[in-house]
């Protein structure tokens, strides 16, 4: 009957050479992209492509970017000059790597927390980073906080208040911080603050 046989069409052989592209950002000529991997074992790598069109990634193996702020995730890199400023999938601690391809440095120190959404304020020598921790209550406290890019550091609380926090954006300048917000029960799409 319909179905009753084994196939040799398996999910994991559909996807094997499957390459997810994701975000992608600037570091100064070059581009840089995350790629989604089932082929090892679901990593996701940073790539970069020079401006003569060589690409390379940036992670070393076994590293990979996801973030797990708000369960599915939020934006796990970016890049600045020649770094790149990432969520470590396993651990989600906030990583600095030269893009070079050189060992991946911790921000963050281990602990209960998530991060997501990483904004370079060059001007002051920090990243801004959506953060959510689990330590503290049953609900996890969404934040917005600083990370110093010198040291391993948990993060200086900058915005709190809301349920969930997201998007930080520097302006050109430096001088203000925009972000959204909502709370529970409402979703996102159904009622978001802009604050500034």
């Amino acid at each position: 009957p319909y179905g009753s046989w084994h196939s040799p069409i398996t999910a994991r052989w559909i996807v094997a050479d499957a390459v997810g592209l994701g975000a992608v950002a600037l570091a100064g000529d070059d581009l840089a992209w995350s790629e989604s991997r089932p082929s090892e074992g679901g990593r996701t790598v940073i790539v970069r492509r020079r401006a003569d069109g060589t690409t390379h990634d940036v992670l070393p193996a076994p590293s990979s970017t996801r973030s797990r702020v708000h369960e599915y995730g939020g934006g796990s890199f970016t890049a600045s000059g020649h770094t790149v400023y990432f969520v470590e999938d396993r651990e989600q601690r906030v990583m600095s790597c030269r893009l070079d391809g050189s060992a991946p440095t911790a921000l963050t120190a281990p602990s209960l927390r998530r991060h997501a959404d990483i904004a370079v304020d060059t001007r002051r020598g920090r990243l801004v980073a959506v953060c959510e921790d689990y330590s503290a209550t049953p609900e996890p406290a969404s934040t917005l906080i600083t990370i110093p890019l010198a040291g391993c550091d948990a993060g200086t609380t900058l915005v709190s208040g809301h349920d969930f926090h997201a998007s930080p954006r520097l302006s050109p300048d430096g001088t203000k911080l925009a972000w959204l917000a909502w709370n529970h029960p409402s979703m996102p799409w159904d009622e978001t603050e802009l604050w500034v």
